[in-house]
C-alpha cells in the first residue's frame, strides 16, 4: 500500500470572520477565477514558507555558507517560476512578494492573458477539459505554475476541437442528426 503524504498544503486563518481578510480573499477569487478560499490559503501558505525561509537566511551573516547556498537556490527557484524578476535577485526582495505574484504564474491566468480563453473562468474550463498543453504535455490542473521558459509554449492541445481536430461528441451527434434529417427530407 502506498504511503500517504501528510504534509500540509494550506493553513486556515486565525480569525475566520475578519471582514477585511474576507473581502480581500473574495476579490482574489473573483479576479483569478479560483474555486474556493482553500486555493487562496494554499498560495498564502506557500508565500509564508518562502518568506519565512528568506527571513531566517537574512539573520545569518553575509558570508555564511548556508545563507549563500540556500539563498541562491531559493532565488533561482523564484526567478525560474517567474515570481521574482531577474533584476531583483536579493533576499530583501523576497520579503516584498505578494500573493498576486504567485497567482499570476498559474496556467489559468496565463491562458486568459494569452487570449486563448474569453474569460478567466473559461480558461479554467478549457484546462480541466484538456484543451491546453504546455510544450507537448497536456495540462489539466488550473493551479499548475508555469515556468518562464515554458510560457511561450502554452497552446491548444493537438486533439482539441478548438485547434481544428475531430469535433466533440455533441457536435458529431448533432451533425449526424442533421444529415439524417436531410436524408428524410429528400424522400
Amino acid at each position: 500500500m502506498p504511503r500517504r503524504n501528510f504534509s500540509k498544503t494550506y493553513s486556515t486563518p486565525r480569525r475566520m470572520f475578519e471582514k477585511e481578510r474576507l473581502d480581500q480573499e473574495l476579490k482574489l477569487i473573483g479576479e483569478y477565477g479560483l474555486r474556493n478560499k482553500r486555493e487562496v490559503w494554499r498560495v498564502k501558505y506557500t508565500l509564508a514558507k518562502v518568506r519565512n525561509l528568506a527571513r531566517e537566511l537574512l539573520t545569518l551573516p553575509n558570508d555564511d555558507q548556508r545563507r549563500v547556498f540556500e539563498g541562491n537556490a531559493l532565488l533561482r527557484r523564484l526567478v525560474r517560476t517567474g515570481v521574482l524578476e531577474e533584476s531583483k535577485m536579493k533576499l530583501d526582495y523576497v520579503l516584498s512578494l505578494k500573493v498576486e505574484d504567485f497567482l499570476e504564474r498559474r496556467i489559468q491566468t496565463q491562458v486568459f492573458k494569452l487570449g486563448l480563453a474569453k474569460s478567466i473562468h473559461h480558461a479554467r474550463v478549457l484546462i480541466r477539459q484538456r484543451h491546453i498543453r504546455v510544450k507537448k504535455q497536456i495540462v489539466n490542473i488550473p493551479s499548475y505554475i508555469v515556468r518562464v521558459e515554458s510560457q511561450k509554449y502554452i497552446d491548444l492541445s493537438l486533439t482539441s476541437p478548438y485547434n481544428g481536430a475531430r469535433p466533440g461528441r455533441v457536435k458529431r451527434k448533432n451533425m449526424k442528426k442533421v444529415s439524417a434529417d436531410d436524408g428524410d427530407n429528400d424522400d
